[in-house]
């Protein structure tokens, strides 16, 4: 049996709420070479719900390497971190684009960390896009 299908309304209302953007790396879905998905902030397999209180728009792959994760290593205390929730936590309060280039995520506090390190938020093709989004003043995308 395969995982149950979120409801449209509940899909179109998760789209919305992230103004076309992933909830973790800030990538445009208008930008992106992949259709975006509907991440489970906890996952099935963890008790999580299909409700929209757990539900973020995720690009296809901060998505992929989020997984079924719920935390991660914070690579500077080497310490277990929850990973970044963008129902219940603020993306500007873990994490900044760094100063030279505004092409990479630092994390801030060690969620922040631990997720940019897990998802992998500084995919090479991400920083690619990035560069090119400077270039005709797309980036850094606003809130």
């Amino acid at each position: 049996m395969g995982k149950p299908k979120i409801p449209s309304g509940t899909r179109d209302l998760v789209e919305a709420r992230a103004n076309g953007k992933c909830e973790y790396c800030k990538a445009m879905v208008q930008f992106s070479p992949h259709p975006f998905t509907i991440d489970h902030i906890i996952p099935p397999s963890k008790e999580g719900t299909e409700s929209p209180e757990n539900l973020a728009y995720a690009c296809f792959g901060c998505n992929r390497c989020k997984h079924d994760k719920t935390t991660a290593v914070d690579p500077f205390t080497q310490q277990e971190a929850k990973l970044f929730d963008p129902r219940n936590q603020n993306w500007n309060d873990h994490f900044i684009w760094d100063a030279i280039s505004f092409t990479k995520i630092l994390g801030l506090t060690p969620t922040g960390r631990a997720t940019v390190h897990a998802l992998q938020l500084n995919r090479p093709a991400l920083i690619r896009m990035r560069k090119e989004l400077i270039e005709v003043n797309r980036h850094p995308p606003k809130d």
